[in-house]
Formats: structure tokens, C-alpha cells, sequence
């Protein structure tokens, strides 16, 4: 037997086989008569701490049984106990094809349990596309992909016909590092992107190298000509600068299983749907959808908005943000049942990389996420423009004026919930670097670095300062090593006051000021160093380091109510 068939029997359920022994507090895996033995052992049975003696009182002699006990035709039972709170560890998981919030439950004693799960799950083997691990002390990315091949039952009508499994639906999880909040960044799968050459690994151990393409959609960088969910992290790192930690993966089933297992989910319509390409049929204001109505509903777009891909993305992020509130309630947190069948349900949606494999460490990253409150969970997408090179509109591009900020913001671990307590640690950085005396600008001293602006930036800046300002002791340092988001200013202590005085004509913010050691210029004399990153706006104009106080995004968060229409 498979290990996805163990303890399947009968056709019963895994999870109502596992019952709850009211003597220890513990879940126990209980096989029916009818069923062969279990590839799956259950934990061990305490032995009675203090056996006592059989009664010897026959049947009907009028004997009381004993405090804690009651007689019946199998002699006494124990009276159920409520088991102890730490016996039933709740653990939120994401995971999905549309990026689906679910939980894992956990009992003590459940080891084996906990194996058979990890049989569930499909791994990936991504080389250095991302972390050999995780880590419950840093801030985290999670790159969730929902894919458009006609695997499971049911699925034939879905998606592309022969579809290889492209990378359809797409969302970059990004898990702040004190846990207080995160953000669900959507990347459509029509935006233009390039493609970065990707080491993807063989079934018989070997590597291939797959050929990156430039001006493609981004859809395109899993599944055609052999490339792995690798291949995506890569490309969202080669289009954002953000690096993606891990992958979670799953196809059409992977809705339809998780929203039975919860017993549906609540979701909010402007107007009556009828939609006959995905068969979604449900009236005005809120109804409760599963199963095969669950995934109509995040896969319709002809109904809303525009009837385009971004509409559905917004749809979507409703949908999940409702998903999630369903995860997280009460019915489902004391429902034993319910959580076993949800552990069953996601672990067979997922694909993961190696890397969490191991429900262990799927375990713990969930603990991490369930940290997170849900009102400071949010859902925005990548700021995009129609693609200009086409006549007719199919795709689009990223946004340069917002996109780069928000993509900067996540990077920075800077939560889109928190922009007014961002601003408030901007002041204070501002304060601290900013108060004092300034030099005078005939004796600033600085070498200027290009670190991601336009080609030419440094040396327009140069004259600028030198012209304008007066800034004479300045030069053009040429290239930095590596590209900047944001544009700094290196100092030593004892430049504080020629950093002061730069910071003023630059308009830099305390926060792009940088407290280090000293350097010497091409005369060999100490020296600041300017590094202009990609917010560089041009020579003379004043910069805004601050990505929390200038981005502004289509957002919303997981504990509110939206109808999508």
C-alpha cells in the first residue's frame, strides 16, 4: 500500500480514525476490525500508573461502581475527560493553488501521524534557488504558485489543454521578521518579465541549464522547456530585487479540497453571477462556497471589473482573506476532526522544495505564521502599466514610479499596515543623524558612486554640486559594486558635520544616512562616500528616502469584509 493509501481501509477517513484516549489527553490512531494492519502505527498506550483489582460483584447485585467509572454490558469505562489544553497544538499553514490559509493540527503522540503526513507531500529539488533552510529568527519569502495543469479528477475542463503546468496564478508572501505583520504581493501572470538562465536538476541527478528569454510573460518561467518552480523564484528576484526563500505549489484540487475540508467558505458578491465559461452561478450579497463552486469562483474573471486578469487577482485576494477568517475561527480551531482533515488536505495539495520538505519544518513555519495577526496581513499586487510596445492591450509592465518602492518596502521588511510607525522611526532617525552643526559646503568632501541610476547619473550629479552648490571637493567615483534601492550616504563620526550639510542640499532622510568607517578619495584624502541608488530622480532633485511615506498602493488586509463585483 502506498503511503497515500495508508490506513484508508474500508473507505474510512484517516482522520476519524484518529480518536481521543480521555485518559492520557492524547489522539490515537484506532483501526476498525474490518480494517488490516495499519502501515502506520499509533503512539504507545501508557501503562496504568496504579492497577488496581478486577471487581468481583456479578452483574445485578446492586453494586455501585466505583467514583469515575459506569457499568454496562463491557464492565466499567472511564468517564471522558477534557483534555488538556497543550494536548492539541492549533498550526496555521499556507499553502494552495490561489494561495489558501489552512491548518495542520498536532496531538501529543502523534509522531507517526505526523510521518504519514509527510509521505503526503511532493518535494522539489531547486539547487541554490533558494535557502538550504528556515529559519524562525529571520523575516521570510514565500513564493505560493498556483498552476494551470489538468492534474485530479474533475480538472479536464480546466485550465490550458496539454498545459505543462504554468506558473498561473502567482503570490510572494513575505513574513515580517518580528512577526507582526506580512504582505501578499500578487504578481499576474501576463506581466513582461525577463527570464533569467535557470540550473534546474534532472531525475537522474544531473543538472541542465534552461535558456532565460527576454520580454516574455511571466507565466512562462515554470513548465515550458523543462523549467522548475526554481526558474520562477529566480524571476521574481531578477524583477523585483526581492529574494524568494522557498516555494509552495499546487493545482485545481488544491481549492476544492481545502474549502470542503472546512466545511465551505463565506464570500461576498456587488451582483448575482452567472457565468458560463466557469460555471459560477450565485446571487447578490454573501453565500457559502465549496468543492468545485470554490474554484469557479477564483477562477471567474468575465464577471467582474474589466474581465481581466487583475480584476480576478482582487477576487481572489477576497476570497483568501475570507478563507483565511474561516482558518482562523473557532469552529474550525476546537473542531479535532475538522483539523485532521485539513492536515490530510494539505499536505496532498502541496509541492514544496526540499528545503521544508519535512512537516517538522513545515510545522514550525506555520507557528511562525500564525504569529501574524490578521488585520496586519496585506494583499496588494505589483503596480503595473499597460505594456506600451502593444497596439492591442493583452499585457502589462511593471509601473516604475510606485513599483520599485513597493518592491523596496518588502525588502526592507517595512509593512504596508505600519506606514505611520515607519514614519515615526523615520523621524526619530532623522533627529538623531540630522541635529547638530553643518559644515560649510566648500568643505564637504565626497566621491559619488552610480548604484542603480540611470547611466550618466553620477556625473550630472557631480556637476550639480560642484556648479550649484558649491560642493568643490567632490568627484566621480564611477560604478558601485552593486545596485541600490535606495540612495546612501556613507560617513565616518568625524564627518558627521559634512554629512549634515549634504543631507540638506540632497534632501536625504536620516535613514538613508549610514555611520561607518573612513575612506580616502582619489587624492588620498578622507572622504563621504554618495551612493545613488534607483529612487535617484535626477540631478538637483531632492530625494525622499522614505519608501513607507511616498508608496501608494491598491491594498487591502485579511480581516475585512470585501464583495468582489
Amino acid at each position: 500500500m502506498d503511503v497515500q493509501g495508508r490506513g484508508r481501509a474500508d473507505g474510512i477517513d484517516p482522520a476519524d480514525q484518529w480518536v481521543l484516549n480521555p485518559t492520557t489527553g492524547d489522539y490515537e490512531l484506532r483501526l476498525t476490525p474490518s480494517a488490516p494492519p495499519s502501515a502506520v502505527p499509533g503512539p504507545r498506550r501508557p501503562a496504568p500508573r496504579d492497577p488496581a483489582p478486577r471487581d468481583p460483584a456479578p452483574r445485578g447485585t446492586g453494586h455501585t461502581p466505583p467514583p469515575g467509572t459506569s457499568a454496562g454490558r463491557r464492565g466499567r469505562r472511564p468517564v471522558p475527560r477534557k483534555p488538556k489544553a497543550s494536548r492539541a497544538k492549533k498550526v496555521l499553514l499556507w499553502t494552495g493553488g490561489t494561495m489558501a490559509f489552512v491548518l495542520v493540527a498536532t496531538a501529543g503522540g502523534a509522531y507517526f501521524y505526523l510521518k504519514h503526513l509527510e509521505g503526503n507531500v511532493a518535494t522539489t529539488d531547486i539547487g541554490d534557488a533558494g535557502k538550504s533552510g528556515f529559519s524562525k529568527d529571520e523575516a521570510f519569502n514565500i513564493l505560493i504558485i498556483g498552476t494551470d495543469k489538468r492534474t485530479g479528477d474533475g480538472n479536464e475542463g480546466y485550465g490550458d489543454q496539454g498545459s505543462v503546468g504554468h506558473a498561473d496564478t502567482n503570490i510572494l508572501l513575505h513574513v515580517s521578521k518580528d512577526r507582526t505583520n506580512a504582505t501578499a504581493l500578487s504578481i499576474p501572470r501576463d506581466l513582461i518579465v525577463d527570464i533569467p538562465d535557470c540550473p534546474t536538476k534532472q531525475a537522474d541527478g544531473t543538472e541542465k541549464v534552461v535558456a532565460g528569454q527576454q520580454d516574455v510573460r511571466f507565466n512562462r518561467s515554470l513548465g515550458e522547456s523543462g523549467r522548475d518552480p526554481g526558474c520562477t523564484m529566480r524571476t521574481v528576484k531578477e524583477t523585483t530585487g526581492i529574494s524568494v526563500d522557498h516555494f509552495m505549489m499546487a493545482d485545481f484540487n488544491a481549492v476544492k479540497t481545502l474549502t470542503t475540508a472546512v466545511d465551505g467558505v463565506t464570500v461576498c458578491l456587488e451582483h448575482a453571477v452567472k457565468d458560463k465559461q466557469s460555471k459560477l452561478d450565485l446571487p447578490a450579497g454573501e453565500s457559502k462556497v465549496e468543492g468545485e463552486q470554490a474554484l469557479a469562483f477564483v477562477r471567474t474573471r468575465h464577471s467582474f471589473g474589466n474581465e481581466g486578469d487583475l480584476d480576478r487577482i482582487k477576487v481572489q485576494q477576497q476570497f483568501l482573506g475570507s478563507l483565511m477568517r474561516k482558518m482562523s475561527s473557532g469552529d474550525t480551531l476546537t473542531s479535532p476532526t475538522k483539523l485532521l482533515k485539513l492536515a490530510e488536505a494539505a499536505t496532498k495539495a502541496l509541492t514544496v522544495d526540499s528545503a521544508i520538505g519535512k512537516v517538522g519544518t513545515l510545522k514550525d513555519m506555520a507557528l511562525e505564521l500564525k504569529k501574524v495577526p490578521t488585520k496586519n496581513i496585506s494583499f496588494t499586487t505589483v503596480p503595473v502599466l499597460d505594456n506600451p510596445a502593444e497596439t492591442i492591450k493583452a499585457t502589462v509592465v511593471v509601473n516604475e514610479s510606485t513599483g520599485p518602492q513597493l518592491f523596496d518596502m518588502i525588502q526592507n521588511d517595512v509593512s504596508l499596515t505600519a506606514v505611520k510607525q515607519q514614519k515615526k522611526k523615520e523621524a526619530a532617525a532623522v533627529a538623531a543623524r540630522l541635529k547638530g552643526t553643518k559644515s560649510a559646503a566648500s568643505e564637504v568632501r565626497v566621491r559619488i558612486l552610480n548604484g542603480g541610476a540611470a547611466a550618466g547619473s553620477a556625473q550630472a550629479e557631480l556637476s550639480y554640486l560642484q556648479n550649484d552648490e558649491g560642493v568643490a571637493k567632490s568627484e566621480n567615483a564611477g560604478n558601485a559594486d552593486a545596485a541600490l534601492a535606495r540612495t546612501t550616504l556613507e560617513y565616518a563620526p568625524a564627518q558627521a558635520d559634512q554629512a549634515r550639510r549634504l543631507a540638506a542640499i540632497l534632501g536625504l532622510s536620516g535613514s538613508a544616512m549610514k555611520p561607518g568607517e573612513s575612506v580616502t578619495n582619489s587624492q588620498g584624502v578622507p572622504a563621504m562616500t554618495l551612493t545613488l541608488g534607483k529612487d535617484f530622480k535626477g540631478a538637483g532633485i531632492k530625494l525622499n528616502s522614505s519608501a513607507a511615506a511616498s508608496v501608494d498602493v491598491d491594498k487591502s488586509t485579511a480581516d475585512k469584509v470585501q464583495c468582489a463585483g
